[in-house]
């Protein structure tokens, strides 16, 4: 199974000039927990990504309002993967670096679609060569306690960490 058949496509994003208030707003309005920043909304080019954990963190927590830049707040260079990855490659990666969610762009580094650990739970419900004690392994090697300190899920990684 290929990353492309779990994947939400065309996630929202922003980009490093939205607010937060405006990220916040997006994530609500798509029940969503990151939201995909890209360069601009005509190239759709991936520079990273902000969770509702970069918002608590890195924006409230600092002292930051509803109007700060989520270029302040963002994960720059998240780990991503191509659309015809294999799912079992993104599910060892996801427990591996520890991140719940994975953008996946194209050969030109535009965003395309996101795997979350929903959608791996989806894929093995209904029966797609995704099985539940996999989901179940991926969820809990995400839970381990990390030795990071602050910042979102994905601080830390970079963007040649393709699969």
């Amino acid at each position: 199974m290929r990353a492309r058949e779990i994947m939400t496509a065309s996630p929202a994003c922003c980009t490093p000039e939205s607010t937060a208030y405006e990220a916040a707003r997006l994530m609500a309005e798509c029940d969503c927990g990151v939201v995909p920043v890209v360069e601009s909304t005509e190239s759709m080019r991936l520079v990273g990504v902000v969770t509702d954990r970069d918002l608590a963190v890195r924006g409230l927590a600092q002292g930051k309002g509803a109007d700060a830049k989520v270029r302040a707040l963002m994960t720059s260079d998240p780990f991503c993967c191509r659309p015809d990855d294999n799912v079992r490659d993104v599910e060892r990666a996801m427990a591996e670096r520890q991140v719940r969610r994975v953008p996946v762009v194209d050969e030109d580094n535009r965003c395309v679609g996101i795997i979350a650990q929903a959608d791996l739970a989806r894929a093995a419900r209904a029966g797609h060569r995704v099985s539940e004690q996999e989901v179940a392994r991926v969820v809990e090697s995400i839970s381990e306690p990390s030795s990071r300190t602050g910042g979102g899920e994905t601080a830390g990684r970079q963007p040649e960490a393709r699969l």
